[in-house]
């Protein structure tokens, strides 16, 4: 599957050191203000080279929408765009043509295809996630007319973490670091962490938490078609994502139902809950109340220092990784998961206004 979607539907293509990345959006709203600033300074959030902390690759990730807009505003026709590449250096990874890097998809992409990109991991690299961010950038254009808001931070890198209630943090300081952590002092600590891994030709991974506010009840479906299931599958899509949960997740396992259950209360003629620890959904709708989950990524899976492994014939050997990396892809990674979460709230709600 190259598509994602289904009212609001985003088709992607292109490879990380191909002629470009792209996509068609389907289902965009009719007149909508596209800010093609906005859009781009999504993708400006995503892009390699903005910190110490990231991959020194330097692109512009310059976004071109090729079709779907007149004068300013969506015409309802799909959009298409692209972002050329301008600075691979494929000659980084020929000491991998025949071999499967560890943790990579070098492996399961030859056994299905029975041909593989070996430049930079060609169509599993993670710099296909230009997409999705172009997709979520348009989604949040839609989202933002409906007052939905949809914010991601890094709320841990390794073992430095921050508590688990987002009420705690200013979450409008995630764009103030490098690290896009709303804690100042433990925002240092994980850039810390990962520069000294970095020197190390090391790699971290760690956990981001998005918050959706705004959220009408009813969004979803009752059987196959939940909503935390609709977010979960979105997250899992994600390059080195291992792990979601959504409201208390785990963590609520050793609650009692008496401490774990939302109370309903009606204040003003509006129906609200005292607690929030469903996540705001329930029995896979949305319930009006914040939407809040967690995504765990691994550590990058290319790591700077010799490792073992076999060649495509089933020798062992072993090899250096060479070229630009991310040591934690967990600053980048903030504006992809904001882009899943944005084109599922959106998709979900353009399927629940046309039952209505």
């Amino acid at each position: 599957m190259n598509s994602f979607g289904n009212q609001f539907r985003l088709t992607t293509f292109g490879e990380s050191h191909g002629e470009a990345i792209g996509g068609v959006i389907d289902g965009m709203p009719p007149g909508i203000d596209i800010d093609l600033d906005f859009i781009q300074s999504e993708l400006n959030r995503r892009r390699p080279g903005q910190s110490k902390i990231t991959t020194s690759r330097q692109e512009p990730d310059q976004v071109e929408l090729l079709s779907g807009v007149f004068e300013g505003k969506s015409t309802g026709c799909p959009i298409g765009f692209i972002v050329r590449n301008t600075n691979q250096h494929s000659q980084d990874y020929e000491n991998m043509r025949c071999l499967y890097r560890p943790s990579h998809a070098d492996y399961t992409y030859h056994q299905k295809y029975g041909i593989r990109d070996h430049r930079g991991g060609g169509r599993s690299s993670a710099r296909i996630t230009i997409s999705r961010c172009v997709g979520g950038a348009l989604a949040k254009l839609v989202l933002n007319q409906l007052g939905i808001s949809v914010q991601a931070y890094t709320s841990q890198v390794g073992d430095i973490a921050l508590e688990r209630d987002y009420h705690l943090y200013d979450l409008s300081k995630t764009e103030t670091n490098a690290v896009r952590c709303p804690d100042e002092e433990k925002a240092a600590q994980m850039e810390a962490l990962i520069t000294k891994l970095k020197a190390e030709g090391d790699t971290i991974g760690g956990i981001i938490t998005c918050v959706v506010k705004g959220c009408p009840a009813g969004l979803g479906e009752p059987e196959f078609g939940k909503l935390h299931a609709a977010l979960g599958s979105a997250m899992l899509s994600i390059n080195a994502v291992k792990g979601f949960e959504y409201g208390e997740g785990f963590a609520g396992v050793t609650a009692r139902g008496s401490e774990q259950n939302d109370v309903f209360r009606c204040v003003n003629g509006t129906v609200t809950t005292d607690t929030n620890h469903s996540g705001g959904i329930q029995g896979g709708i949305s319930n009006g109340q914040d939407i809040y989950f967690r995504v765990a990524f691994k550590p990058v899976a290319t790591i700077l220092s010799e490792q073992e492994t076999i060649d495509t014939e089933g020798n062992p050997t072993r090899f250096t990784a060479h070229g630009r990396h991310d040591p934690c892809v967990l600053p980048r990674a903030v504006p992809v998961v904001e882009a899943m979460a944005a084109m599922t709230i959106l998709d979900s709600y353009l399927a629940n206004k046309m039952l209505k």
